[in-house]
């Protein structure tokens, strides 16, 4: 028998549930998930319960955040009246804009009640035990609307494109879909905080010439997260072995970490199969598989390639290598002064010659984001493949190969917080099967004689010999990494740190930058008058500061703007304020000096 302590009755004697579990259920109630879709059920009495099912661990990180404190619970009318209030006072507020968890507290009597502190973690993992099965509660039926008006996400869910604003990145990840909203491993993330991030990075806390390192050449390579060092680690320490041989049981363990990390790209882009990803060295070897590979197969005397003045080299050499064996015509798609592609000239370039285009989704040079969707369709709408260059865009943008519907799709592991080595080319199943295999040898055949050989289908017939096998496991580590923390929280935090970098590089006399196109990312690329690039490269490594001083492997875009070479800062998520307050401060003292070193 209990009592309720405002009032000496015997609950029991009123029909009334036990006070102590139903002060359980009320508190884990209000602390449940807010989802929309859940039953907020109660059980009538102890007796009428079914049996309890186990909550699961996100909801339980919920419950351990949003838990009221038991408190004594008034007789059931004093419930409803007081339900019945917050609710007409909840119809005559308005709904904040901004997600909020509801602060509803029980009282022990109308007008006595305290703030309630946060529930102990030993009762938070009781609450995780111990879920609230569907039954009646007084005013369940408006309860289960106000709860869902007030408590439609956790207050850490990411914010949608429509809720905050009309950024480029955030157009770009409704339009590709899945991708945008984190590669497949859920919806909501911790709030995005740099100088966590950053104690992942074991070499952000290096010095360079006695300064803190600041690492702004993330265009030509990302640093590391510690999860990945431990991986490769790992790997070499547990499961080494070739894979796809013997019967032993470390083949077994590096088969199956290898082609996990098969799975994890394929979630990433969102590709249809594990066997539309091919593992290659890099972006560069992948450009060359796909032009020597489909290239010789189907392109020939007269078919015309397309490509952009913004293409690194590897993007361009292939296709004139392929073009002298075949006779082929290589195109080159023009660019505004802003630096982004001009659609309408493109468009005059493709005709029923045109059997392949192949351009970059983020110049490395200027930081331009072309256009990729509308480029692939209207390459289709003339019969022709396409190949797109994602090794600056992956670890910027969503990117979900269905949604954009690429032929093909290559970018680089050791650009995108992996190890060097490594790298992927995504192509359609059918297609890949039609091509030809580039390489040959071990893995990737099914059956060899001196008459004929009968190559694997795809990825197998593409990855011949021994792989990179423990950098494909690492590059499936810091994949995983990545999508933790988030695209649209990548893309927001860079997106920003880039428009507060730009406005302070504007006012540095004598500063030029190159490549002002209004859809960019992480690229700052600029000339100083009076200096060489090479010097204020230098001048800024005696700072602690790293950049890309040099033509990038894109001289004609370069030349298109008049230079022969600039100083490129590129960022990354793990780059902070503070950090382009350095540089600015020291190109500040750089354009105040005639030269840099006697």
């Amino acid at each position: 028998m209990t009592t309720n302590n405002s009032t000496n009755i015997d609950s029991s004697a009123l029909g009334l549930p036990d006070e102590s579990q139903l002060t359980q259920w009320a508190n884990a109630l209000f602390a449940a998930p807010p989802v929309s879709e859940a039953d907020f059920g109660v059980p009538g009495s102890a007796a009428t319960h079914n049996p309890v099912q186990p909550i699961p661990a996100a909801e339980q990180a919920i419950i351990g955040r949003h838990s009221l404190q038991p408190s004594g619970l008034p007789l059931e009318t004093d419930l409803k009246e007081q339900l019945s209030d917050y609710l007409q006072r909840s119809a005559k507020a308005p709904v904040s804009s901004e997600t909020q968890a509801l602060d509803l507290k029980i009282p022990g009597s109308a007008a006595t009640h305290e703030s309630i502190p946060p529930i102990p973690a030993a009762e938070q993992s009781l609450l995780g035990r111990h879920p609230l099965q569907p039954s009646g509660l007084p005013l369940q039926a408006e309860l289960k609307t106000l709860l869902a008006q007030h408590l439609k996400a956790p207050a850490n869910t990411l914010a949608t494109p429509q809720s905050v604003g009309g950024y480029y990145f955030l157009n770009e990840v409704a339009q590709l879909g899945r991708a945008a909203q984190e590669a497949g491993l859920g919806s909501t993330h911790p709030p995005f905080d740099v100088h966590a991030i950053r104690r992942d990075f074991p070499i952000l806390s290096e010095l360079v010439n006695g300064r803190p390192l600041v690492w702004f050449d993330n265009a030509a390579t990302t640093q590391k997260p510690q999860v990945v060092i431990d991986r490769l680690s790992e790997f070499y320490s547990y499961e080494n072995s070739n894979i796809h041989r013997a019967a032993h049981e470390l083949a077994a363990r590096a088969t199956d970490a290898y082609e996990k990390a098969r799975d994890i790209v394929t979630r990433f882009l969102n590709a249809s199969s594990p066997k539309e990803i091919v593992f290659v060295r890099g972006s560069t070897e992948a450009i060359n598989l796909v032009a020597q590979s489909y290239g010789r197969q189907h392109i020939g005397e007269g078919d015309e390639i397309v490509i952009s003045w913004l293409e690194h080299h590897a993007n361009i050499v292939p296709w004139q290598q392929l073009c002298r064996e075949t006779g082929a015509v290589l195109r080159v798609i023009p660019v505004d002064d802003s630096g982004q592609v001009i659609l309408s000239e493109y468009q005059k370039l493709l005709n029923a010659k045109t059997k392949l285009v192949s351009f970059t989704h983020v110049s490395n040079a200027l930081g331009t984001i072309t256009p990729a969707e509308e480029m692939i369709a209207m390459a289709q709408q003339v019969g022709a493949k396409v190949l797109l260059d994602a090794a600056q865009s992956v670890s910027h943008l969503g990117v979900d190969v269905q949604q954009l519907n690429c032929d093909w799709l290559v970018f680089s592991g050791h650009k995108i917080f992996g190890p060097t080595g490594i790298g992927v080319l995504y192509g359609k199943e059918e297609l890949l099967n039609s091509m030809e295999p580039w390489q040959g040898g071990g893995n990737m055949i099914e059956d060899v004689t001196f008459e004929k050989t009968v190559y694997q289908p795809a990825p197998a017939r593409f990855e011949a010999g021994t792989g990179n096998i423990a950098d494909a496991v690492g590059l499936g580590a810091a994949l995983e990494y990545l999508q933790g923390i988030g695209i649209v929280n990548v893309a927001r935090y860079e997106h920003e740190l880039l428009e507060y970098a730009t406005e302070l590089l504007k006012c540095i006399p004598g500063l030029r930058l190159i490549g002002a196109a209004q859809d960019k990312t992480s690229v700052l690329s600029f000339v100083l008058k009076g200096h060489s690039t090479a010097d204020v490269g230098k001048a800024l490594n005696q700072e602690g500061i790293a950049v890309r001083s040099g033509h990038h492997c894109a001289q004609p875009i370069l030349r298109h703007f008049g230079h022969e070479s600039t100083v490129r800062p590129s960022l990354a998520f793990y780059n902070t304020h503070e950090e382009v307050n350095v540089l600015i401060e020291s190109l500040k003292r750089l354009a105040g000096t005639k030269t840099f070193f006697s």
